[in-house]
């Protein structure tokens, strides 16, 4: 019996990755195709890459979602922490019910509602105060921000939800300051949650379409814009090398993260050994 249902987990974790991971080997196997045609194989070759770096709509497009990709994590991380921080140590307060629901409602809302409405409120200011002064980059990068601000809250929230508090509760008793706390004790035991809120900001903000497509102006065409307007023309083989140079780099970045990750919580256990001793 247990013989059986080794084989039965064992076949369905070899499907389930197979499922994954294929269409991606795929793309990369084709990617090296010397045929124009990206379902037939035609011999090994390079020349697609040379051909995607001398590509200069593409190169700049990859730039500008590289670009507000970092920026938008970045500013994402620096609102969604305060907010899970809120959420997960202040308790019971005056309108939480109003604040969780406004941090969940990015998660939940239609992108094609949250494009629009935020694109009706940069016309406004536009109208209004004057800026934003047409839309473009910093459109792009403050719409981004305002959906990845939610996800870096709730990855925030579930860490210190699931933290000992012990640790803090002693630094408070023996006169630490709640900035110092925080700094010394919480932000390093939370660097896991950040590093991942982070990297879920950026690949939702490199990933995005249909938000970029309400928001962005003249000149600040991302990647995935112009991926999806070359694909309506036909799949080029410079789309498979795109996406292989793509899976190559979020790879490197995983691995790093979790590298970090890995020493971070080494680190925190070697300190809970030492407090026990």
């Amino acid at each position: 019996m247990n013989g059986k249902r080794s084989t039965f987990l064992i076949s369905a974790l070899v499907f389930g990755f197979a499922f994954l991971y294929v269409p991606i080997l795929l793309v990369i196997i084709y990617s090296f195709n010397e045929g124009k045609l990206v379902t037939v194989w035609a011999g090994f070759s390079t020349k697609w890459y040379v051909s995607l770096f001398n590509n200069d709509g593409m190169i700049d497009a990859a730039w500008n979602s590289l670009r507000i990709g970092v920026m938008s994590a970045t500013l994402a991380l620096a609102l969604g922490t305060p907010a899970g921080l809120v959420m997960s140590r202040f308790g019971r307060f005056k309108g939480r019910t109003m604040f969780s629901g406004m941090i969940a409602a990015p998660l939940v809302m239609p992108e094609v509602i949250t494009g629009l409405s935020l694109l009706l409120l940069f016309v406004t200011l536009e109208q209004l105060v004057g800026w934003p002064a047409g839309r473009g980059l910093s459109t792009i990068t403050i719409a981004h921000t305002t959906f990845c601000a939610a996800y870096v809250a709730v990855v925030v929230q579930s860490r210190l939800s699931g933290m000992d508090i012990s640790v803090e509760e002693a630094a408070m008793d023996l006169g630490a300051k709640p900035a110092k706390i925080f700094f010394v004790i919480t932000l390093p035991m939370i660097l896991p949650a950040l590093l991942a809120g982070w990297l879920l900001s950026f690949t939702l903000s490199l990933d995005d379409l249909v938000i970029a497509s309400f928001v962005a102006g003249p000149g600040s065409t991302t990647l995935p814009m112009k991926v999806f307007s070359s694909v309506r023309l036909g799949v080029s083989p410079e789309i498979n090398a795109l996406a292989t140079l793509i899976i190559l780099t979020v790879s490197i970045m995983i691995v790093i993260a979790s590298f970090l990750i890995l020493r971070s919580e080494r680190m925190r256990n070697r300190a809970a050994n030492g407090s026990d001793a």
